[in-house]
């Protein structure tokens, strides 16, 4: 298994080569290339959200409790005095921080349904809704935010199984085949919870048919 170093500088040198791809495309201009890189290098540690105790899951839940203040404020601001708003954000950080992080370390098992490709799917219809609702960007600028965290999910899912390949022994590690799934197939109801979380976002998601301009975009670059 890969370790967090290898992941996170992996995963930024795919960003980096996605932001540069898109900006020769002009796609974005520089400050929102700059953002594709964080996207892709943040995908690149977050399917060890379910590793206990790691530094991943202490830098993702850090990251994580910043959108979710904003969304605090912005929900809560209309209804609460200023010193109540305070003490609200207050909780909403602790408990995104710390709770949720203790929660979330104790309902889900390493290299389980969070190393999938199910969970690498609504990490990023889920960024791709947020930017769309929340940060209020442009549907095909959205869409490339979410394809920038599929993107790093998948390297960090594919360093896992080339981690998992013993060349001097020539041989398969217990390990392999446990990252690189379409979902966990020893607890079926983590795939049944996935998918419905799946089926729950689909709504919230910017349209599909910039998703699919996107596509053909991206097709023209290889001709």
């Amino acid at each position: 298994m890969a370790n967090f170093r290898t992941h996170i500088t992996v995963a930024a040198a795919g960003g980096t080569l996605m932001a540069y791809v898109g900006w020769q495309a002009q796609w974005w201009v520089a400050p929102q290339a700059l953002l594709v890189i964080a996207l892709v290098a943040f995908g690149g540690i977050l399917p060890d959200i379910d590793a206990d105790r790691s530094r991943s899951i202490r830098l993702i839940f850090n990251i994580l409790s910043v959108p979710s203040l904003v969304l605090g404020v912005l929900l809560l601001q209309p209804w609460l005095t200023p010193g109540l708003l305070l003490v609200a954000c207050g909780g909403i950080y602790f408990s995104v921080r710390y709770l949720a992080s203790v929660l979330f370390s104790r309902l889900t098992v390493h290299r389980g349904i969070w190393h999938s490709l199910m969970a690498a799917i609504l990490c990023a219809l889920a960024t791709a809704a947020l930017s769309y609702h929340l940060l209020a960007q442009p549907a095909w600028l959205a869409w490339s935010h979410g394809a920038a965290v599929l993107f790093g999910f998948l390297i960090h899912l594919s360093l896992d199984e080339l981690f998992s390949v013993d060349l001097e022994g020539a041989r398969l590690k217990r390990s392999f085949g446990t990252a690189l799934k379409l979902g966990d197939g020893r607890r079926p109801l983590s795939n049944v919870l996935m998918l419905i979380a799946l089926l729950v976002l689909t709504p919230w998601v910017p349209p599909w048919s910039v998703l699919l301009e996107l596509f053909h975009q991206g097709s023209l670059l290889w001709r």
